[in-house]
Formats: C-alpha cells, sequence, structure tokens
C-alpha cells in the first residue's frame, strides 16, 4: 500500500476537501438549530412520524396534507443524503422514531454524486438510524424527476433501481416509487403538479403526493 507521504500533493488536497465539506455543512446550520429550537419548546410525541430529507420534504405542509396526525418536518432544503446522515444525531437520533419518512437523491446526482453513491450514503443512513432503533421504518420515496433536471433522469432511475434493491432485503425499509404520479399517459411532465422553478412540487403535487403515502402512515 503506497504511502500518502510519497505523494505530496495528496496532502495538500486533504485540506481542501475538508474546507468544501465544512462549507457545505455549514449552510444547513440555521435550518437545524431552527429543528432543535422547535423540538425543544415542542417535544414530538412518542409516536411522531418523521419526515427528513431535501426540500422536496422541506416545502412539504404536512398539517394540510395530514391534518390531525403527529407528524414531524424534518426537512432542509438543498441536502443531499449524506448531509442527512451527518445531521441525524441533532434532529431524528435523539427521539426515537419508530417511522421516517425520507427523501433525498435528486442533489446528490445534480452534486455530480453516482447513482451508487447515492445508494452507498442511504444505506449508511440507515445503518446509522438501526444501529440503537432497529425496529425505526423506514419508507424511502424514490427521486422523482423533474423538468428542470431532465438529463439526470437517467442517474435518478439508475440510483432509484439501486434503492429499491436494497430496502428488498430489509423488511423495516419500504421503497416508494414516486418518479410516475408526476408524469402523463405519454411520459411528460405534468406541470400543474409542479412549481414555477419545475424542480419542486406545486400543491396539487404535494396532494397526489400525500395520497400516494397516506395508507402507508395508518
Amino acid at each position: 500500500m503506497y504511502s500518502l507521504l510519497k505523494f505530496p500533493f495528496l496532502l495538500l488536497m486533504i485540506p481542501s476537501f475538508q474546507d468544501a465539506e465544512s462549507t457545505r455543512l455549514g449552510k444547513y446550520e440555521k435550518d437545524i438549530a431552527a429543528i432543535e429550537k422547535r423540538f425543544k419548546e415542542k417535544p414530538p410525541s412518542s409516536d411522531a412520524v418523521f419526515f427528513t430529507g431535501s426540500s422536496t420534504i422541506r416545502r412539504w405542509n404536512l398539517a394540510q396534507n395530514f391534518p390531525d396526525k403527529p407528524f414531524e418536518n424534518c426537512g432542509f432544503g438543498g441536502s443531499q443524503t449524506r448531509d442527512v446522515v451527518h445531521f441525524a444525531p441533532r434532529i431524528l437520533l435523539p427521539y426515537k422514531p419508530k417511522t421516517i419518512v425520507f427523501y433525498s437523491g435528486d442533489n446528490d446526482i445534480n452534486a455530480k454524486r453516482t447513482p451508487e453513491q447515492v445508494a452507498d450514503d442511504f444505506k449508511a443512513f440507515v445503518k446509522f438510524i438501526h444501529k440503537d432503533n432497529p425496529q425505526t421504518k423506514i419508507i424511502l420515496l424514490g427521486i422523482k424527476h423533474s423538468a428542470s433536471r431532465d438529463k439526470q433522469k437517467a442517474d435518478q432511475a439508475k440510483a432509484n433501481a439501486l434503492l429499491e434493491s436494497f430496502c428488498k432485503s430489509n423488511p423495516q425499509l419500504l421503497f416508494v416509487e414516486i418518479a410516475p404520479l408526476f408524469l402523463d399517459s405519454t411520459g411528460q411532465y405534468k406541470t400543474d403538479h409542479f412549481a414555477e422553478d419545475k424542480l419542486h412540487l406545486s400543491p396539487k403535487g404535494y396532494e397526489v403526493l400525500s395520497e400516494k403515502i397516506k395508507p402507508l402512515l395508518k
């Protein structure tokens, strides 16, 4: 095995990588602190379902789509799967969630992470959660396709296939394919299901998504 000392340029790259990692994680600190503050002021119930992941979760009006349900929104916009793993000790693990609804992946692909890396990051999330809470049910929503990231559809689909295969290996995991919800019979995007940015979901899109997963949360 080669020593890094034989390749000093590799040593020079390490601080740069660490700085980039710190910068990426640092931009979420305000959102994470706000979630912590909310939970401190009003602790989640023991039966709460925790929704976590990227902006598809953060923008989801759970109170409107799931009235009178003890659902907690722990999403933070722009995040990748590995970021949720990093912050799980602060916004998930203290509450020993019985059920987690997870959405991430399209930001990962957009940041040039491979489908294999997306799958590996989710595996790391599951391992982290199940280490102390092996009975936690994790409902993974597959990566949705969108017009603004149409060129990434093939990588998104590959990541979904890897994620679905992994979920089949554990009875506490459930993969839910959601991409078809937002496409018409010809494969075109349903424009009324998306916001003006052609990336995030519209209220109609969230209504359809909520109806899809309601039976899984009873």
